[in-house]
């Protein structure tokens, strides 16, 4: 490390979702400053941002407009405690995500990440149903391969191993279903002409435990973490009509697919789905501050009225709830994303990443996308998955940092969400970069 200030990092800062010992050969890139949808360090080289900081950037960095935000309400005030307390920026901000959202979703809760998005959620649905009489409903199901954050209880609806067996003795059981698959379907079908008949799964488990399920929690249409894995509508569709016939809450976690990702503001909004509860983060402030809403609906939130002698309130709190700085700024973001037809320009994008997606049809694995969302999969024959120690997706990561485009793969996927305002030119120099980086290690391999 030539760097005295790398060398301070590496002596005192502990990096999420890192194995330090890589720094050892490749310390983190120290960013002096970013603009746009580059990165730039301090010995002045210049990164194309291709995940938009962990998929929060909307309008790239330094964007004029929210910085004038930001200092608009820096100037009246930065914080304030927000129980016995409100503010404009939260009032202004939760109205608007009311009258954006789907009719039904009538009350906002905020906090300030997305992993406490979903613990409001689960707790507002467990304690629901104490009020209601059924304090016997307390377990959620989940997708085998679901992500939903890393706090204990956001941890304990998670379907990724990585993330959740070192802590699996302290988490509550919940229950886990096997979800869509749609690159190794079991059916032998595809994604754009099923029925969802991987929905199967999920039916019987909750017809089979309706009485004691609070809720089922999933990422709409494009699981994340587990490496962008996409499937159809459909499933949601089929979803929503059991848990309707069944009497048991759906949370839908939009943390990472909402605010245009997808192509659309919400996806339950796009294809008129109604969740019980909508947890949403990350692009809400398009990564200037931390913040996070839960919505629910007037029913949800009618069980925690009443007397205060009742013990009814929902009793969970943070000191930085709905920031006034953050508020702000999410009002701001949603402005800009729903004035001059903005979200209906991305499907040029949209079609430009397709079309560039064609070339990686030699290699071999799956090419994916969802609206702005895409992956490639990388696999060797008959689909099977490379040894965990090729580290395929590092080397891919390596590559691209050569060549001045930061990729983080998901171990073996290599995914695209750049900030929103890419252009159709840089989406081109985004893949084809990928493609070249891609091969190269492929070839070593």
């Amino acid at each position: 490390m030539s760097s005295p200030d790398l060398v301070r990092d590496f002596h005192h800062i502990w990096h999420p979702c890192t194995q330090h010992k890589d720094y050892e050969t490749t310390p983190p890139i120290l960013v002096e400053r970013a603009e746009g949808i580059y990165l730039y360090d301090r010995e002045g080289n210049r990164y194309m941002d291709v995940i938009a900081s962990w998929w929060v950037n909307l309008f790239g960095h330094n964007h004029p407009r929210l910085n004038t935000a930001l200092t608009r309400q820096l100037e009246k005030m930065a914080h304030v405690m927000f129980a016995g307390i409100t503010h404009q920026p939260a009032i202004d901000l939760a109205e608007t995500l009311v009258n954006l959202s789907p009719v039904g979703l009538e009350k906002v809760f905020f906090s300030d990440n997305g992993s406490t998005s979903v613990e409001v959620a689960l707790k507002m649905s467990l304690q629901y149903w104490q009020e209601k009489g059924k304090p016997q409903k307390v377990r959620f199901a989940h997708l085998k391969g679901g992500y939903h954050g890393e706090t204990l209880g956001a941890l304990s609806v998670c379907g990724l191993d990585i993330f959740r067996t070192k802590f699996e003795k302290v988490l509550p059981e919940q229950l886990p279903v096997q979800g869509p698959d749609c690159f190794r379907c079991p059916y032998g079908l595809q994604r754009e002409t099923c029925n969802a008949e991987c929905f199967e799964p999920m039916e019987k488990a909750l017809s089979e435990n309706s009485n004691t399920v609070a809720g089922v929690i999933v990422e709409p249409l494009v699981q994340g973490a587990a490496g962008m894995m996409m499937y159809p509508p459909i499933y949601l569709k089929k979803l929503q009509s059991t848990c309707e016939s069944l009497g048991i809450h759906m949370i839908f976690d939009e943390i990472a697919v909402a605010f245009g990702r997808t192509g659309s503001l919400f996806v339950c909004g796009e294809h008129d789905l109604k969740p019980t509860f909508l947890c949403l983060s990350k692009g809400i402030t398009s990564g200037y501050l931390p913040l996070s809403a839960t919505l629910t609906t007037d029913e949800i939130y009618s069980a925690f009225y009443g007397e205060h002698q009742d013990h009814k309130l929902f009793i969970h709190s943070h000191s930085y709830s709905a920031n006034p700085l953050a508020c702000a700024v999410a009002n701001e973001t949603l402005s800009m994303l729903t004035e001059n037809g903005f979200l209906q320009s991305l499907n040029p994008k949209i079609a430009t990443m397709k079309e560039c997606g064609k070339q990686f049809e030699g290699i071999e694995g799956e090419f994916r996308q969802t609206g702005m969302i895409a992956a490639l999969e990388l696999v060797g024959k008959n689909k099977e998955r490379f040894a965990f120690e090729k580290r395929i997706g590092y080397q891919v990561y390596l590559e691209g940092l050569k060549r001045g485009v930061f990729m983080r793969p998901l171990g073996d996927v290599v995914y695209f969400i750049p900030p929103l305002v890419i252009t159709e030119e840089e989406i081109k120099i985004m893949l084809n970069t990928a493609h070249e980086c891609i091969n190269a290690v492929l070839k070593i391999n």
